[in-house]
């Protein structure tokens, strides 16, 4: 294979098209961990005897790594290349996750998902980044859709995948699962991404003043996000959570602008269509993260379904998805990437206004038809976005904006996923008296609401 920098002269050949879908594969299963393990955090906190106050610390380890290794993943393509980064960070994955199966306490597991959180985060921008440094523009178009597709259809098969895998197997093949996989893309990657030198000079460089101020802000912001909704916005923890974030992330911007070797190349902001790409991807995160959460707990706490029968219900997106993904490649091709942008967010809209008016009693038809206009949407919401932010920069500038496009995502999910989960803690009480109200008023729609 040819030599290859970042500067996107060399031929594609076939061997870089099987060492990017390497890279995607291990992608995916970074994002699936995290839905698949939450599905089945009961059946973790039993066999850990892990107490419930405690158990949301498994699924918060990985995030919070997660968030921290997003914006650094320039930085490290900068000093080990593409290849090398994506082979490191795709083995000390998988290596984590048999960590995770042979944990036999609470403390080994949540320092596994550390492990294993910080080494998936990297994987997300790597891949997006690999499209622009990898394909010329012509071809962009699929890479771009094929990456898109793994990365929201992960999140939609998650529940279904989990479900199926503790009733099938164990706890332990939540993170076995990986494995296979994961050592499979390190091979193919390693082999067939085209070369780059390292330049190990540059990690000497490294200003460690703005890294911990950047994971401190980072790391505060989302506990401060899991620990809002039950303990209320103005305890003193969250509070106290939320100023260091401020403070540490204030500090960071200001380091960060004069340094000469910044961490994170925050000046891509400037950009005015990466700016618009990165806000694009902050609302997606809302929707995205907040219908892939709501959907499941509807399903699960008003239907009474089990994790199989949600996961198949949860499959129509990603039908969906698969569906519409080589028009999504065309269309981008032929109309205005402002418009497609706009349809997909109304489109989108449209699916979730569709969910709102679901009731315990609606049946799987008309469950379908949101689900799958979401489907629909999700791609042209992900990818004229993606092009927008990160197809017109000069290739030394993507690796660090992949980072923070992709930061922006689960950022939106996160904030997102907050507010619903307030509004859940705050109006759950308020509806279940108006409920026992009616029930004691003998009123027979409510007694019919609960199945009385």
């Amino acid at each position: 294979m040819s030599q290859r920098d970042l500067d996107g002269s060399a031929p594609v050949t076939a061997a870089t098209w099987i060492g990017f879908a390497a890279m995607c594969v291990g992608m995916f299963m970074a994002i699936l961990d995290v839905q698949i393990v939450a599905t089945s955090l009961p059946t973790i906190q039993g066999a850990l005897a892990i107490a419930p106050d405690q158990m949301s610390w498994v699924q918060t380890a990985y995030l919070t790594a997660e968030v921290i290794a997003i914006p650094l993943t320039g930085f490290l393509m900068r000093v080990f290349g593409m290849r090398w980064m994506f082979v490191a960070a795709i083995v000390v994955f998988t290596l984590a996750s048999v960590g995770c199966a042979a944990s036999g306490s609470f403390a080994a597991l949540i320092a596994w998902r550390v492990v294993q959180g910080f080494a998936g985060g990297t994987l997300i921008p790597a891949v997006f980044a690999a499209v622009f440094l990898l394909f010329p523009e012509r071809r962009q178009g699929l890479a771009t859709t094929l990456a898109g597709v793994l990365a929201v259809l992960a999140p939609t098969v998650g529940p279904f995948v989990g479900g199926w895998i503790t009733e099938t197997f164990s706890w332990h093949w939540l993170f076995l699962v990986n494995v296979p996989p994961g050592l499979g893309a390190a091979v193919l990657a390693g082999m067939l991404l085209p070369r780059a030198a390292m330049r190990l000079g540059a990690a000497r460089r490294l200003d460690v003043v703005s890294l911990l101020l950047m994971a401190l802000a980072l790391a505060a912001l989302v506990i401060a996000l899991k620990q809002a909704p039950e303990r209320g916005w103005t305890a003193g923890l969250v509070m106290g959570l939320l100023a260091v974030s401020l403070g540490c992330a204030a500090a960071f911007v200001r380091r960060t602008l004069r340094a000469s070797a910044p961490v994170v190349d925050l000046r891509n902001f400037a950009d005015r269509s990466f700016a618009v790409g990165c806000v694009l991807s902050f609302v997606l995160g809302i929707g995205l993260f907040g219908s892939v959460y709501l959907m499941p707990v509807f399903l699960a706490f008003v239907r009474g379904h089990g994790a199989l029968q949600i996961g198949a219900i949860m499959l129509v997106t990603g039908a969906a998805q698969l569906l519409v993904a080589p028009a999504a490649v065309a269309l981008e091709r032929r109309l205005d990437a402002r418009a497609l942008t706009a349809a997909g967010f109304a489109l989108f809209a449209v699916g979730l206004g569709l969910s709102a008016f679901q009731t315990p009693r609606t049946d799987f038809a008309g469950m379908f038809w949101p689900q799958a206009i979401r489907g629909l949407a999700i791609m042209f919401c992900l990818l004229p976005p993606t092009r927008l932010a990160l197809g017109h920069l000069a290739a030394a500038r993507v690796p660090d904006a992949s980072g923070l496009f992709n930061l922006m995502r689960n950022l939106g999910g996160a904030i997102g996923l907050a507010l619903i989960d307030t509004m859940i803690f705050t109006r759950a009480p308020v509806h279940g008296a108006r409920l026992v109200e009616r029930l004691q008023a003998g009123d027979a729609s409510a007694a019919a609401f609960v199945g009385i």
